[in-house]
């Protein structure tokens, strides 16, 4: 089966920040992009999960949802209420079944909830952006925790 090169997966991921620590997940072996990796929680914009929400427009069309998928995937992932959701930078990589996929990475601050692996994860912790570098993690994430922190430490 040839692939469109037209068609991408666009993914949201959350930097997920509380009293200076950043929360992280252990993805499941059985992954097709990163298995075994330390990462973010976040997840795929899916159609048939948002096509059925209100809209205000002549034609389907939704606002916000990068902030929706956000919060969705992060409560779904690892059991955390998000707020201040806010954008920080964007990638695109292909998986290893030819898949291109787009990653919006945004980063936000802690409500409420007791993080706990769900499905597709098997571990979460709660890290400084230093400890984070010592976890085998997918490239790139602990140099994004290191962003949101230098962001953090501006706004104090």
């Amino acid at each position: 089966m040839e692939l469109d090169p037209r068609l991408h997966f666009v993914v949201a991921t959350a930097i997920v920040e509380k009293d200076g620590k950043f929360l992280i997940a252990k993805r499941a072996a059985t992954e097709k992009a990163f298995p075994n990796k330390w990462t973010v929680p976040g997840g795929k914009l899916v159609y048939s999960e948002y096509k059925n929400l209100p809209y205000e427009t002549e034609f389907p069309q939704w606002y916000n949802m990068c902030e929706w998928v956000v919060r969705k995937e992060v409560m779904e992932e690892v059991g955390v209420e998000v707020k201040d959701v806010k954008y920080l930078t964007d990638l695109v990589f292909v998986r290893p079944d030819g898949y291109p996929v787009v990653t919006l990475s945004f980063w936000c601050k802690y409500v409420s909830g007791d993080p706990r692996p769900g499905k597709d994860l098997t571990d979460v912790a709660w890290v400084t952006a230093a400890e984070a570098k010592q976890y085998d993690m997918i490239d790139g994430i602990p140099e994004e925790i290191g962003e949101v922190e230098k962001i953090l430490k501006k706004e104090i």
